[in-house]
This record gives structure tokens, sequence and C-alpha cells, in this order.
């Protein structure tokens, strides 16, 4: 079976220095993304939190396996009582003093695949879309 990177492209009119904060700063994190406990952006640091949808919540557990700031961060992406493994990568490219372009490649979606369809990639497809696409971008460019 061929699997391909889920990728989520956004350009926004923000400084790479603000996105860069709101992607590794877990006080600002809580504020458009996951309200995590703690959070740094250091290799082998390893955090965790709640997300789901009304019905049923998982417990994600990640590790953060490369840092490059203000340009990339991974980190893996797995599930309590999941078998599956996956890595997801932030990338930010300055495009011009005010305008960051993010890239999210999310790698391993189909290992989740269980029979449950918030697993299923075109889930995490609508997720990462709605979160780069509306949460990120009103959260930065406010």
């Amino acid at each position: 079976m061929e699997t391909k990177p889920l990728i989520v492209e956004r350009t926004y009119h923000a400084p790479i220095e603000r996105v860069w904060k709101a992607i590794t700063n877990k006080d600002q994190m809580k504020e458009w993304y996951f309200d995590l406990s703690e959070f740094r952006a250091e290799k082998g640091f390893k955090f965790s939190f709640v997300g789901g949808d009304e019905h049923v919540q998982y417990v994600h557990l990640c590790e953060v396996i490369e840092v490059d700031a203000p340009n990339k961060l991974s980190h893996t992406w797995t599930y309590e009582n999941n078998s599956g493994h996956s890595i997801v990568t932030w990338e930010l490219f300055k495009e011009t003093e005010s305008t960051t372009k993010v890239r999210l490649t999310h790698q391993g979606v189909e290992t989740f695949a269980n029979g449950d369809p918030n697993f299923e990639v075109a889930s995490f497809s609508r997720g990462w879309n709605s979160i780069l696409g509306e949460s990120l971008k009103n959260y930065v460019e406010n």
C-alpha cells in the first residue's frame, strides 16, 4: 500500500517570529490549538494533550524530535491505546518581512486506521485544514 504524507500549506500576513511563537509557546497554543499543560521546543521534550470531537476524546502522546528555530519543528504524534505512529512537521518560510508560509506535513496517518472514522485520512485533512486555515490564521493575523 503506497502512502503519501498529508500536507497542508497556508500563507499568513504575519512575520515568521510571530508564527514561530504561536506554534511553540504553550500559552499562545491554547488560544488557537490545544491546551497543553507544558511544552518546550526542545528535542526529546515529551508532551501530551486531549482532543477529539463531541463524542470522544483521545489522549495524544508526542515527543519533539527536531527543532530549527524559527524554521522547523517536528514531533511524533501517537495516541494512548492505539498502535499507530506518525510524525508532524511544521516548516516556516519567510516570504517577506510580514508574510510567512507554513507547510504542515503529517506522515504516517494511515497507521492509525482501525475502523474509527476519526482516524481516517479525510478526518485528519479536515482537522489540519481547519487548524491552519482558520484557527492559526486568525490568531497570527489579529
